[in-house]
């Protein structure tokens, strides 16, 4: 018979190496209860940005605004950033609205100055770098003799003309490429002529302008190609009555028009019971704005029952109208700057009710996804009008209400510094 012995190592042997099998395991056991145990992942942060001072910006309130300065920055064709920015008394002499201008047109490019009004309604309306002159109009402001039938196109003011009436554009330079005439055809309407001149030179003919229409009353646009190095734009009515509301000046070239369309007395509700809604709501489309400004409160401000009771829903309410006419638009509420009173002293303080107004606009802001600009906190807040009235320069007028043009150009940049900040802050795609 055959035996197999197997060799194997001395049990001694094998219990120590079983023994040391069992430590070893027990140590990795205990160390790895030891050891902390790892943090559930967590999906990363969203991207923080920073608070702007004195603006908020609702997600999404700002978009379309944005994009279209990043093509026009980008020098896209075509790629124009235009602003509407309607306001009461300052701005019918460009305040503000020309700082804010000069300092988008410095970065972004000139497209141009944009819209002005056919004459003169107030002695102090002007446009920083034009100079405008007329003759023979019958004016109509939405926010004194208005129109009575709401009509007073995208400026707010109605100008009707018979034979002979006349108005006169200088430019600021000879680099624009059209002029963009807004009147009203109507059945039996005018006729009008527009000429041009360069800076040294004869004014010749560039087009003549029909304003009768078949049926009813329509905004209509003349878009007339101005001949290279056109400086001064001259209209005049040449037969029949017609009815105008501005001009555009346009330059071929990417950049921001910044549209400053002040109206003397202007409230929130001249926008409501003034403004034929149909020909408005055509006005704003024709002009697809990037961005729309509502800078109104000063005249409101010292009625304090109406900002109580009536204003937040009438300042709903144009939100809405203009969402409706332009819904792809971004909208901005500016608050009033501060408005100064004196006492029977001598002493000058805030208007009673400005601030209320102002928490106001802030909260419909909010509530309805507009931005909003707090000029009265930018500005220095309670009591800058007081400070304002007697620095030196001198920063607003006696009336303790409209900026000198070293006041209006600090609230301009202000603005326009709170408005790149956010812009600077949102990812380019």
């Amino acid at each position: 018979m055959l035996s197999i012995v197997l060799n194997s190592p001395p049990r001694k042997t094998s219990l120590t190496i079983l023994t040391f099998g069992l430590f070893a395991a027990a140590i990795v056991l205990v160390s790895r209860w030891m050891q902390p145990k790892p943090a559930a992942l967590k999906p990363p942060p969203p991207p923080q940005t920073n608070a702007i001072p004195f603006l908020d910006v609702p997600p999404g309130s700002l978009d379309t605004f944005f994009a279209s300065l990043r093509r026009t920055e980008a020098k896209e064709p075509g790629a124009v950033t235009r602003i509407l920015h309607y306001g009461d008394s300052p701005t019918t002499a460009d305040s503000i609205t020309a700082d804010v201008r000069r300092l988008l047109q410095t970065r972004f490019g000139d497209a141009g100055h944009g819209f002005v009004l056919i004459a003169k309604p107030w002695a102090w309306y002007g446009h920083r770098g034009i100079k405008l002159a007329g003759s023979g109009w019958r004016i109509q402001p939405a926010s004194q003799a208005r129109a009575k039938d709401g009509i007073h196109g995208i400026g707010g003011v109605s100008f009707t003309g018979e034979t002979g009436a006349s108005s006169s554009v200088t430019l600021p330079d000879d680099k624009y490429s059209r002029v963009i005439v807004y009147y009203l055809a109507q059945p039996e309407g005018g006729d009008f002529t527009v000429s041009g001149a360069p800076e040294e030179g004869d004014e010749e003919k560039i087009e003549d302008v029909q304003t009768a229409g078949e049926s009813g009353k329509k905004p209509a646009f003349a878009e007339i190609q101005l001949p290279p190095g056109t400086r001064t734009v001259s209209l005049r009515v040449t037969s029949g009555s017609v009815r105008l509301f501005g001009y555009r000046f346009d330059k071929e070239q990417p950049g921001v028009q910044y549209n400053s369309l002040g109206i003397n007395g202007a409230q929130v509700q001249m926008i409501l019971r003034a403004f034929e809604t149909t020909q408005w709501t055509e006005n704003l489309r024709h002009e697809d704005p990037a961005l729309v400004v509502l800078n109104y409160g000063t005249n409101e401000s010292i009625y304090p029952r109406y900002v109580d009771e009536e204003y937040p829903d009438e300042l709903r309410r144009v939100i809405a109208a203009i969402r409706t006419a332009v819904p792809h638009a971004s909208l901005l509420l500016m608050g009033p700057m501060d408005r100064g009173v004196a006492n029977a002293g001598g002493e000058v303080s805030t208007a009673p009710t400005l601030e209320s107004l102002i928490a106001v606009q802030k909260r419909v802001a909010a509530e309805t996804g507009c931005a909003f600009f707090n000029t009265f906190e930018a500005m220095g807040g309670a009591g800058t009008m007081a400070r304002w009235y007697a620095s030196r320069p001198q920063l607003v007028s006696a009336d303790y209400t409209h900026p000198m043009p070293a006041g209006a150009a600090i609230v301009g940049e202000l603005f326009e510094k709170a408005l790149l900040q956010a812009y600077e802050q949102v990812p380019q795609q």
